[in-house]
């Protein structure tokens, strides 16, 4: 799922390149041939705002406070939050519960908690959800968090401003 900061405002996170293992050294294997320092691994590094460490101290109370949604996996990127969460979906009974309730409820919850401690809303309304429905689905969307910001900074992120 991704939600947004209000008018894709870059209030949570920066992302830059992580130079700290960017540069190493590169040879043949000859010890005696000439080496090169010129190598990098294009990793990035997101450094969360107060505004992003605020949804990162409150992610991880979600999963303490809700026992049948977990939160899986995550990035806090500049402007918006991508999430994997997986859904317990039975009810009392152990009839099911609209997923779409649960993790309204859930969003709904969090936004809240941030907010409080922002004193003010910073929050586009709704969210935008994906249903992972097999492996392959599961592996995409989890790939896709780990690249994300990557992709931010070289301007391939679809929210990127």
């Amino acid at each position: 799922m991704t939600f947004c900061v209000k008018e894709m405002k870059c209030l949570l996170s920066s992302v830059v390149w992580d130079n700290s293992n960017n540069l190493f050294t590169v040879g043949s294997g000859d010890p005696d041939a000439p080496k090169s320092e010129i190598a990098y691994n294009n990793t990035a590094k997101v450094i969360l705002s107060k505004y992003g460490l605020v949804v990162d101290k409150n992610i991880l109370k979600m999963n303490e406070i809700y026992d049948n949604i977990s939160v899986e996996k995550y990035v806090i990127m500049p402007n918006h939050v991508h999430m994997m969460v997986i859904i317990n979906n039975s009810g009392a009974s152990g009839s099911p519960l609209p997923t779409n309730n649960k993790l309204s409820r859930f969003i709904g919850t969090l936004k809240r908690f941030c907010d409080i401690e922002y004193e003010e809303n910073i929050w586009q309304k709704g969210f935008y959800d994906h249903i992972i429905r097999d492996e392959n689905d599961f592996l995409i969307r989890w790939q896709y968090i780990d690249e994300n910001p990557r992709k931010w900074l070289i301007g391939k992120d679809e929210y990127y401003t």
